[in-house]
């Protein structure tokens, strides 16, 4: 029994390490990339730079906090939000246009990520 609660610690631990990596990094690309100004803008999201530098901040900051396993349960729910606005915003559109393979071939990180999140989420609120 001692057994499975330290392998389910690791695997927890691993998950949040790449989902951490996976934010962070987007997060970065977000501030030092302009080219998702432009992304932003043809969304037609209002205030797009400033939701674009909103939306990095948040994903740097949760990213880290997971990645440390810290204050997680505060950090998932917002990932979790902007999981599925980029899913409604920019891959559903993929869906209508290009059909199911070609959505579920952009989509692959974006859903994998929101998994994992809930799965974490869910986890932690389950102790």
């Amino acid at each position: 029994m001692e057994v499975d609660k330290y392998m389910h610690f690791q695997i927890h631990k691993w998950v949040c390490y790449a989902i951490g990596y996976v934010f962070i990094t987007s997060g970065i690309m977000k501030l030092v990339n302009h080219d998702f100004i432009g992304i932003f803008i043809n969304l037609g999201i209002p205030f797009p730079e400033f939701t674009l530098y909103v939306i990095a901040m948040i994903e740097v900051a949760c990213g880290m906090l997971i990645a440390a396993g810290m204050y997680i349960k505060h950090a998932t729910p917002p990932l979790i939000i902007i999981m599925l606005g980029a899913l409604f915003l920019t891959k559903l559109p993929i869906l209508a246009n290009g059909g199911f393979l070609t959505f579920a071939f952009e989509a692959r990180l974006d859903i994998v990520m929101l998994i994992l999140l809930v799965i974490v989420w869910k986890n932690l609120r389950l102790k």
